[in-house]
């Protein structure tokens, strides 16, 4: 049943949909398949045996610690999205980890080394892979370009317009959005304390901007953002 499941997923994604039955069917005898719930820690970047990613169901955040034990979410991961050891260099100077937000979770992996070899004998799959990861990455370095030149005020509101954009369902001007994510977790996603986070929502809601609840955020006019 998984080696199916493991060749539907991948044939699926958009990066692999240059190879062939067979080569997808080869792909599926190196890939790992794992099932993970809510609060699960899947990946350190200090492992042994660095590996990549495939997210097929629910919703990650990769959490970066620095020196002193802060944590700041670097990146959410969302369905189709790839993380783990992207560059293919084991850095163990980075300190980072993945852990689950949703209530259940699918994800497919591979080790480094296979999928290296994988690449080189595949120059078309390894060409869309180069374009995936450059454009993954200029999307973290835009945001953290954000960070840097924004007040927390308009960070938040940048984050819930590009998350209502991603994820959000539309009626009309309002927009409703799965809420799996934590005040704590905003906070850390816009870098800076849980208190102004909550502040900053409690606002909003006094001003009819958005409803925050625990499940669910209904933001009344995305255009007002």
């Amino acid at each position: 049943m998984y080696e199916e499941l493991k060749y539907w997923y991948l044939r699926d994604h958009k990066l692999f949909r240059t190879l062939s039955f067979s080569q997808i069917r080869q792909l599926c005898i190196i890939t790992g398949f794992k099932k993970a719930s809510k609060g699960e820690i899947i990946y350190f970047s200090s492992s042994d045996l660095p590996r990549i990613f495939l997210l097929k169901k629910g919703n990650i955040k990769i959490v970066a610690v620095d020196e002193d034990g802060n944590e700041t979410i670097k990146d959410i991961i969302q369905k189709g999205d790839l993380f783990g050891e992207l560059t293919l260099e084991a850095d163990h100077k980075t300190n980072e980890y993945a852990k689950v937000l949703s209530d259940d979770v699918v994800i497919c992996s591979f080790l480094m080394s296979d999928f290296e070899d994988l690449l080189l004998r595949n120059p078309t799959l390894a060409l869309s892979y180069t374009k995936f990861v450059g454009l993954k990455m200029k999307r973290i370095k835009n945001s953290y370009a954000n960070l840097i030149s924004k007040d927390a005020k308009t960070r938040l509101y940048q984050f819930l317009k590009d998350w209502a954009e991603q994820e959000g369902v539309k009626n009309g001007n309002s927009v409703t959005i799965e809420n799996y994510l934590t005040q704590n977790d905003i906070a850390q996603i816009i870098c800076t304390s849980r208190q102004t986070a909550t502040q900053l929502l409690n606002e909003m809601e006094a001003n009819n901007l958005l409803m925050y609840k625990r499940k669910e955020i209904l933001i009344a006019d995305i255009n007002k953002l």
